[in-house]
């Protein structure tokens, strides 16, 4: 059974959150602040965090930075924050993903999901050879990605976003992060060269590059390959 630490301020999200979780047989802890959501966090032992930014007694990104100190456990932000920036710096600091508030409890439940099954051993991220889709196959191995019964031509700079955002599947990897793997750690604005590289993987790959199933963009605040 997977244990869930809700950290928000809205006793009615938390009530919400706790029923809808607990209906799921994931055990739940709740906690109001941020000094509360850090000591329930070492004594408890999550196995996902989702997190409010706007706390009482600290910036949620500030809670962000203090578990990223000794814990690897995944957090999912819930928040009103609409701005890129904030969206952005949460990132940052160590998020696995942002839901923004008002939000739909299957996404959700279905982020929180996805994040438990990305922590747990054997996702892609920890050693598997090969993804599939239903249109094509990425073998991280060899290094080759295969469409239809033939191997698709990449160049080294397409591989490489490709295998970065694979390895991380179902996870939102912030535009800052792919540039700095992808190019180098100098870059980190210049989301044009992103915009130009994923087109060309949704034109290799996808089945409808305009509809894409598989790359799929987070306005302002990066992308999500999902399988």
């Amino acid at each position: 059974m997977n244990r869930v630490l809700v950290v928000d301020d809205e006793p009615q999200i938390v009530r919400a959150l706790v029923i809808n979780l607990r209906a799921r047989k994931y055990e739940v802890d709740a906690a109001h602040d941020g000094a509360t959501a850090l000591q329930l966090a070492a004594a408890r032992h999550p196995d996902v965090i989702v997190l409010d930014l706007g706390l009482p007694d600290m910036d949620g990104v500030e809670v962000i930075r203090g578990l990223r100190g000794w814990t690897r456990v995944p957090i999912i932000v819930l928040s009103a924050r609409q701005a890129s920036d904030e969206k952005v710096e949460a990132l940052d600091a160590g998020a696995d993903d942002y839901v923004t508030k008002p939000f739909g409890m299957d996404e959700l439940l279905a982020r929180l999901r996805a994040a438990v099954r990305r922590a747990t051993p054997g996702g892609p991220e920890d050693g598997a050879a090969t993804v599939e889709t239903e249109s094509f196959t990425v073998d991280l191995a060899a290094k080759k990605v295969n469409r239809d019964g033939a191997d698709v031509r990449l160049t080294p700079t397409e591989w490489h976003l490709l295998e970065v955002l694979v390895r991380n599947t179902g996870r939102l990897v912030s535009q800052k992060q792919l540039l700095q793997e992808v190019w180098g750690p100098s870059y980190g604005t210049e989301s044009n060269y992103l915009r130009v590289y994923m087109a060309q993987l949704r034109r290799k790959l996808e089945s409808d590059p305009a509809h894409p199933r598989h790359f799929i963009t987070e306005p302002g605040m990066g992308y999500r390959f999902e399988t």
